[in-house]
Parts: structure tokens; sequence; C-alpha cells
């Protein structure tokens, strides 16, 4: 009989124990799980539009999204006097944003994007583990796949680009296009008469968001072949988008060639006009027309690095947007590109404050630098770029006018370093 109680007496002890572990667990504030359903692995169709490898090892953005955290219980290290500035090593806690690195790339360029995956792994997401989303329009080999899939910290996925998000929309004239084309090549513009460019502009304008292995993000950070990251990057920029309600982002801004855009401004125009709902009040006007939007400036945020909402890209004033100069063909009657096209776009769709230059990410991409303004900002952050080299404040930037059009004071030194 003893022992007996003492067994009941046990049970009720172990299942006491049982649900305080459950109750403990599913109150926990801690999130250091991510904040977003995995992407599923998706089945290889049989025209290979898309793959993606399955997952070999659990990662940090396994999680269902999670919107509801409270930030000020995660607090990032922002600048060197916040807790945590030093804390690089290991796998940072705290949540993570529904958010992937997207690349453009081709096979032969294994090599070049080894360099950049390498550069953002080591400053940045070796300890947030995010995805990486690799895109092409034709299939990926082994060798690609392999490196990168080596490389990359959180999952990888491949996709292949349907034909008809890079082809000629069938409203084009090929005759006057390859006259264009021609005629580029004469007088020396760059990449005037190359098609597969004016295909990556109009896919970057208005199409890698749409991919299929996109549809699971809502943030995006764009990474090419080729750049560097000279300084580390303590927090986390997808946390930071969607706490402080961002939705582009950039850090290097300069002016556009007249040549390969003489008639967008026309375009867009004929857009604000025909869609007056999409243009918000409190717009940037101010950064792309310096007579009120009679004509463009041609200043232009350089896309090849943004990090930015994939919401916003998909919403019906930024479709409107491009479908309103894609049908107008100016990609291949003329070689727009898609850095003013979302440029032009965030300038007058975005209210001011949703635009953010990040001046503590350190960037290259051939042949301009973005080198952080300051001393100690740069020393802070490790960086071992040269501040003579910084593009920011030269001539042909436009990133004064940025910090100008909206009331901004420029960072401390900015008139002392990488002057012309």
């Amino acid at each position: 009989m003893a022992a007996g109680s003492a067994r009941y007496v046990r049970y009720i002890l172990v299942s006491f124990f049982v649900l305080a572990i459950f109750y403990f667990v599913s109150n926990s504030a801690d999130i250091a799980t991510p904040l977003r359903t995995q992407i599923p692995t998706t089945k290889q169709p049989s025209d290979g539009s898309s793959d993606s490898r399955p997952a070999a090892k659990a990662s940090p953005n396994d999680a269902k999204v999670k919107t509801t955290y409270d930030a000020s219980q995660f607090p990032m290290a922002m600048t060197p006097n916040d807790p945590g500035w030093n804390d690089l090593a290991g796998i940072k806690g705290g949540p993570r944003m529904n958010a992937t690195f997207v690349t453009l790339a081709r096979n032969s360029d294994v090599w070049e994007i080894a360099k950049s995956i390498r550069q953002v792994e080591d400053r940045f997401n070796r300890r947030y583990n995010y995805d990486w989303v690799f895109l092409n329009d034709k299939p990926f080999d082994d060798l690609f796949k392999k490196v990168t899939t080596s490389l990359v910290s959180g999952k990888t996925h491949y996709g292949l680009i349907p034909q008809e998000h890079w082809s000629f929309p069938e409203w084009i004239d090929q005759d006057k296009a390859a006259k264009v084309r021609e005629d580029m090549k004469e007088r020396k513009i760059i990449y005037g008469d190359s098609i597969s460019y004016r295909h990556m502009c109009r896919f970057e304008s208005g199409f890698f968001f749409r991919q299929e292995l996109m549809l699971n993000y809502e943030y995006y950070w764009r990474v090419e072949p080729s750049v560097e990251l000279y300084c580390d990057v303590h927090y986390d920029p997808f946390r930071f988008m969607h706490e402080n309600k961002k939705k582009y982002s950039f850090v290097l801004s300069l002016y556009e060639y007249h040549e390969t855009i003489p008639t967008l401004w026309d375009s867009v125009k004929k857009f604000m006009k025909n869609h007056p709902e999409h243009i918000v009040s409190n717009n940037m006007m101010g950064f792309l027309s310096d007579d009120g939007g009679e004509t463009y400036n041609k200043c232009h945020f350089w896309s090849n690095f943004e990090v930015g909402n994939l919401n916003w890209l998909r919403s019906k004033a930024y479709t409107d947007f491009f479908d309103s100069l894609d049908r107008d063909g100016g990609f291949f009657y003329e070689r727009w590109g898609d850095a003013p096209v979302h440029s032009i776009a965030a300038a007058l769709m975005l209210q001011k404050e949703e635009i953010h230059f990040f001046n503590d990410i350190a960037y290259y991409h051939v042949p301009f630098t973005h080198c952080p303004t300051g001393q100690k900002v740069r020393t802070a952050l490790k960086c071992h770029c040269n501040p003579d080299d910084n593009f920011d404040w030269k001539g042909y930037s436009c990133t004064s006018k940025y910090f100008e059009v909206n009331g901004m004071e420029k960072p401390e030194g900015w008139d002392e370093e990488g002057k012309d």
C-alpha cells in the first residue's frame, strides 16, 4: 500500500514537472528562432524552371514568422556604446526577419560570386544564417551549387528564370530595337549593343521579386559578383528596416548616363498623370528633379546594393509603374537601367522617411566605393577601406542631394573626406 502511494505521488510530481516545462516553453519571450515559415523544398519541375536543395541542416530561419516580438527585449548594438557591440562570435540570438540575400548570376560567375559570399558571410551572415536565393536564365550547374552551398551559412535556393521574364515582349519592334543597339555601339555607349544587359535590367526592374522562390520572403539584400564589404556589420539590417518601417535603402548614388534614358522621364510623367493615386505627398521629387518635376536631373540610387521590402515591389503601385514603363519599350528602344527605375519609383511612391542611407555598411562595386564617413566610425567597425576613395561627397554623387532634400545633417567629417 505504501509502495503504491509512493508511485502515485511520483506520478503527480512528474506530471506537474512536465506541465511546468510546457508552460515555460509556450510562454517564453525568447524568439531566437526565426520569424518566417521555412521555404518548402520545391519539386523539380519537368521544364527545370526552378530547383531548391533539400535542407541539410537546421537553420535559425526555420520557424514561423512572428512580427509581434518586443524589440526592447532584443536590443541591437547600433553604436560602440551599446551592449553587445563586440559580440561578433557565434550565432546571434534574437529574432530573424523573413529575409534572403538574392543574386542574379551565371554559372561562369561562380568564383566571383564566391568572393562576394565570403565577404558577406565574414562581415555579417555567419552570425545570422540568412538564406540565399540564386537566379539564372540558364540552369545552374553542379559546380556553382556546390561552391555556393559550401559558403553560405543559411540555406541556398536556385531558380531558373521563366523565358517570358528574360526575352523580348511581343509588343517590341525587333528591327527598331536592333537599329538602336547598332547606333549605341557606334556611339560607344556602355552595354549599348548588349541584348542580355537589357534583359537583365528589365528583369531586375520588374520580375526578380515575382520569382517563385522570392515569394516566400518579405525582405531582400541584393548581392552581385565581385563586391566587397569593407567593415563589420554589427546589427541586422533586415531588422533595422522592419523596426524602422523602411522600405528601400542604398549606399551609393550617382547621375545616370543621359544617352541611355533620353525619354525615361517622359514615360514617368505620363505615369504620374495617369496614376496620381500612386504618388505620395511626402515624396522625394526634389532628389529626382531640380525644377519641380519638369525634367529629370538623372540622380538615382545604385541598385547593385539594395536592402528592400519585397511587398512594396509587389504592390499595385510599383507593378503599375513597371508595367507602364515596360509598355513604352525603353528597356529595348533605349537602355533603361533598373537603378533609375527603382530609384524613381521609391522617390515618388514612398514617404521620405521610408528610404534609408546605410553609412555604416561599407561597399565596393567597380568602380565606386562607399567608405563610411568619420574616422571614429571606421575604427569602431574595423574597416579597411581608404576614405579617400569614398564616392559619397564627390561631384558626381547624389548623396549630398539626398541629405539636403531630407533636411538631414551630413555625417561628421563629410567636408574633409573623399572630396574631388
